[in-house]
């Protein structure tokens, strides 16, 4: 059994066919999904979810392209919906510097922010990094993020710096570009990180797999990110699906089992 650590089950993509894709996902092994709320309305959504589906989880927090839009109301409206039990992280948080809608000193601010929330609710977190890495673990360093550790999701650093985030209490998620061709980066970290430390996801609708690439991502597709990485160390499919889940049970609280 696999698990998608990070879905976007709440995006419009999803609107016209959410339980078949969902049905689709079950039906190809994964037998949890973890779905991120970044904003008022995916937030909103999230929390839907969680309630509608016993094997479906949520993380929440503030994305950083929409930093400029956060207040001290989202900040308390965060940490009360936190106390759900199906809440297993606080994210995705961070730095995108490819993205100008909000000014960098905002996002960094925001960002420090959560880290504090997170560890007044003690749930793990959640990292988006777009073109910022030197920052982002400035930052985590700074905050003491390392007190509740989390996950770098869909890494595509070098394996220098996945060095870096493992020293700081973080995992690293890999998803659909493990599985490019020309992806180099995301599979040499493949084949570098112990396995002790990786997880996996889809981040659908986004980023899909090989051979479908180009086309809507969906959960059921995170058995190629899964078998990608097996292909890429020499181990088995099985071995991965039960690790990885494995890492995924202790970074985010048990997820039911």
């Amino acid at each position: 059994m696999l698990i998608d650590t990070h879905a976007h089950l709440n995006a419009d993509q999803y609107e016209e066919d959410l339980q078949e894709v969902i049905d689709r996902a079950r039906a190809n092994g994964v037998d949890r999904m973890i779905v991120v709320g970044f904003d008022e309305i995916t937030i909103n959504r999230t929390m839907k979810l969680i309630d509608a589906y016993d094997f479906v989880y949520g993380v929440i927090g503030w994305h950083p392209v929409d930093a400029i839009d956060f207040n001290d109301e989202y900040y308390e409206w965060i940490k009360e919906l936190s106390k759900h039990p199906k809440i297993v992280a606080i994210g995705e948080m961070g730095l995108d510097y490819h993205w100008d809608k909000s000014p960098k000193a905002i996002q960094k601010e925001v960002f420090k922010r959560q880290i504090k929330l997170a560890k007044e609710v003690d749930l793990p977190i959640v990292i988006h990094n777009r073109e910022a890495t030197a920052d982002v673990i400035d930052i985590l360093k700074s905050e003491g993020a390392a007190e509740v550790g989390g996950v770098m999701h869909s890494f595509s650093g070098s394996p220098e710096t996945c060095d870096e985030v493992l020293k700081l209490n973080f995992m690293i998620s890999l998803g659909g570009p493990v599985t490019f061709k020309n992806a180099k980066q995301p599979k040499e970290v493949a084949k570098h990180v112990p396995l002790d430390k990786l997880i996996i996801e889809t981040d659908a609708p986004y980023l899909t797999p090989h051979p479908f690439r180009g086309k809507r991502n969906e959960p059921m597709h995170v058995k190629l990110v899964a078998e990608e990485i097996a292909k890429l160390r020499g181990i088995t499919h099985e071995e991965v699906a039960i690790q990885t889940t494995k890492n995924a049970e202790l970074l985010f609280g048990g997820l039911g089992k």
